[in-house]
């Protein structure tokens, strides 16, 4: 069993930065106050820190140095030691000397020191569907934490169309965060307001994305004519649209279908809404996008169907990006036929999981780099909310766990398989991510100047993943009983070491909000591409006027 421990600590303030080193140190070193532990965590989530044997945790993390690992980044893997120090790597060389004792040394021999994930696709304290996700912005960094997970982008959702009421709602959401995160923003509605707002999001408060949802008839889902307006607002704001791609009015035709048809269990979610309709939404989702030639991110690709438009359009030249998540990737849909409804509506999710083949496809996308990056689609829901559809599967909340897996998953699927390389590993789980939502370097690798999010994988360890060890709030995990190898040992977040040892050393309100600038890399050449679209065309003609 993991054992993991709170620690209550604050990021220190600028007037202790001004202050002298001993001064510092001294500041560094006092007591750390206790925290009560929330009555819904599991008895061996967390302690309480002072006193208790079991409850070791990671020090101040403001100086330290790894040696003799391999350092993995997604240009290269080389040997070499790294030092850190007030959170930002300082050196990343061979052989770099202790220098003193107040120096917290890690030995790395014979694992490998590879830059924190970024998860691009989570949803915590997300209203939905009649209720809100079990794992807040704490118990979810918990689990990115203890899974060497060190930043994601989370995706805010507007209050009643509203995005300035829908930011201050998630920054009040986030106020318990834990670890590094940033936002992208949904658009459920158009008109002039939006527009305007859009525009205060990308240059206010560095959100450079925005996603639309192609389903979700009634709540969430907008319309071709909504697509194509915020298709040209992301164009001319340098921020990067995002869709969910199915098609929800086929859905509900769907839905209604298996109803109809007495088919009532989680089965009928996966049969309502058939790989056809994700392919379908996704080749109108790209269509469109090239109508207005602009970037596209499809979100959670989980068919062969959508892989392949995708695939088609990158052909072709078109910057459309590609996001599996692990779910996807690993797990097939026979899971949501079983007799036990409590296990089969665990894996009730949109797009749904596909039957067995798709993930397969998937991965080989992945390895080729058809698909750029990897996710989660966090979005937990415990079996008591899982159970609002036990007599009518609509009802079922979607969304399945992932944050705490996703980087064991992803090494021992496709690492120790030989699919990718350990390069690709950190290109898919972090830098491509950092790349395209434009806050590489300082996120996504182990470069001089770095924010120091590291994480220290042993590929001769094993896991076994479930419900009674993760610290996602959830009492259950689509991955339950699941082994594989490759372990992340320590992650250090910002300079501090938050996991080590199977110990948990995090702060309720130590989290940092990342402003992600727009015009990232996937606009470059845009401008060109239209000039030449306007000399291509030819017109207008200069006619006289037709005779009467």
């Amino acid at each position: 069993m993991i054992s993991s421990a709170l620690l209550l600590h604050s990021t220190t303030p600028p007037a202790a930065r001004a202050m002298t080193t001993p001064s510092r140190r001294l500041l560094l070193l006092l007591p750390l106050l206790a925290v009560a532990v929330a009555a819904s965590h599991p008895p061996h989530e967390f302690c309480a820190a002072g006193g208790d044997a079991g409850c070791g945790g990671g020090g101040d993390g403001a100086r330290i140095l790894i040696k003799g690992g391999t350092v993995v980044n997604a240009h290269r893997a080389e040997a070499a030691d790294v030092y850190i120090e007030d959170g930002v790597v300082v050196a990343v060389r061979p052989n770099i000397p202790v220098g003193d004792d107040n120096v917290k040394v890690i030995d790395a021999t014979g694992k490998y020191v590879m830059p924190g994930g970024i998860d691009p696709h989570t949803h915590l304290a997300m209203e939905f569907m009649g209720t809100v996700t079990i794992d807040d912005f704490f118990s979810g960094h918990a689990a990115a934490l203890a899974g060497g997970t060190t930043m994601h982008i989370d995706f805010v959702i507007p209050v009643n169309g509203n995005l300035t009421a829908g930011l201050e709602s998630y920054k009040q959401k986030a106020a318990n965060a834990a670890m590094d995160y940033g936002f992208h923003m949904a658009i459920t509605k158009w008109n002039d307001e939006v527009a305007r707002e859009m525009e205060v999001m990308v240059k206010e408060h560095g959100i450079n994305s925005f996603k639309f949802f192609m389903a979700y008839k009634g709540s969430l889902m907008v319309t071709d004519d909504l697509l194509l307006q915020g298709l040209q607002k992301c164009k001319s704001l340098g921020a990067l649209a995002m869709v969910h791609a199915e098609n929800g009015d086929a859905v509900a035709e769907g839905q209604q279908r298996m109803i109809d048809l007495g088919i009532t269990g989680p089965e009928g979610h996966a049969l309502s809404r058939p790989p056809i309709l994700e392919g379908e939404a996704t080749a109108r989702a790209i269509r469109l996008a090239k109508f207005i030639n602009t970037p596209l991110y499809v979100v959670h690709v989980m068919s062969i169907d959508a892989m392949e438009e995708i695939a088609k359009a990158k052909r072709e030249g078109q910057r459309v990006i590609g996001e599996p998540v692990v779910s996807g990737l690993v797990l097939d849909d026979s899971w949501l036929w079983n007799p036990d409804f409590t296990i089969a509506s665990k894996y009730v999710m949109s797009p749904p999981i596909r039957e067995a083949g798709h993930g397969k496809a998937l991965q080989a996308a992945l390895s080729s780099g058809i698909l750029q990056l990897v996710g989660t689609d966090h979005c937990t829901f415990n079996s008591t909310q899982k159970a609002f559809g036990s007599d009518d599967f609509r009802k079922i909340p979607n969304g399945v766990n992932g944050l705490e897996e996703r980087m064991h998953i992803i090494w021992d699927s496709m690492v120790e398989t030989g699919k990718i390389s350990i390069t690709d590993y950190v290109r898919v789980t972090s830098t491509e991510c950092a790349k395209i939502f434009n806050i590489y370097p300082r996120k996504g690798a182990i470069l001089e100047g770095s924010d120091a999010d590291i994480i220290i994988l042993n590929p001769e360890r094993s896991f076994i993943l479930g419900a009674r060890t993760h610290h996602s709030r959830s009492n259950t995990n689509v991955y339950e009983g699941r082994k594989g190898k490759g372990m992340v040992e320590v992650t250090i977040s910002r300079g501090r070491v938050v996991w080590e040892d199977g110990v948990l050393n995090i702060a309720p309100g130590s989290g940092r909000y990342v402003r992600m600038p727009p015009f990232g890399y996937v606009f470059d050449g845009i401008e060109k591409s239209d000039a030449a679209y306007r000399a291509s065309l030819r017109a207008p003609v200069q006619r006289g006027k037709a005779a009467a």
